[in-house]
């Protein structure tokens, strides 16, 4: 089995980077975007298939929001991961998602690679129930 692919969306270039490399030393496929719209792009139009997409979310701006809504829409299998530091964001996150933000930036390496290991491991099992 390859390792899955990591779509992620984070404006900070300073906070993207640094995680994007770490998740690829750990052995996963990274696809970087800078906005929800080049993130929507590349779902639409992209040749690697996603199997997570990890989105910074702010209230102030709808755009994670709205592309969590989307890719829970249009691409079934893709599991969306939420992060954020505001509690409305959070609250909006919840709605979103079944266990709320679970993600909190600044990001921890660690715990971010931890969970994305928990979304797959219960997607493998998923997949072997059926």
């Amino acid at each position: 089995m390859s390792e899955a692919c990591i779509l992620l969306v984070e404006g900070d270039i300073l906070i993207r980077t640094p995680l994007a490399e770490y998740l690829r030393e750990c052995g996963y496929r990274v696809v970087e975007a800078a906005a929800a719209s080049e993130a929507r792009e590349l779902l639409v139009h992209g040749t690697i298939p996603v199997d997570i997409v990890m989105i910074a979310v702010s209230a102030e701006e709808r755009s994670g929001f709205e592309l969590a809504t989307w890719v829970r829409s249009n691409t079934p299998g893709c599991e969306v991961v939420l992060a954020g530091t505001l509690a409305k964001a959070a609250q909006k996150a919840g709605d979103l998602c079944e266990e709320g933000p679970a993600l909190g930036r600044p990001y921890d390496h660690k715990f971010v690679l931890e969970h994305i290991k928990r979304l797959m491991a219960a997607r493998q099992r998923d997949k072997s129930d059926k």
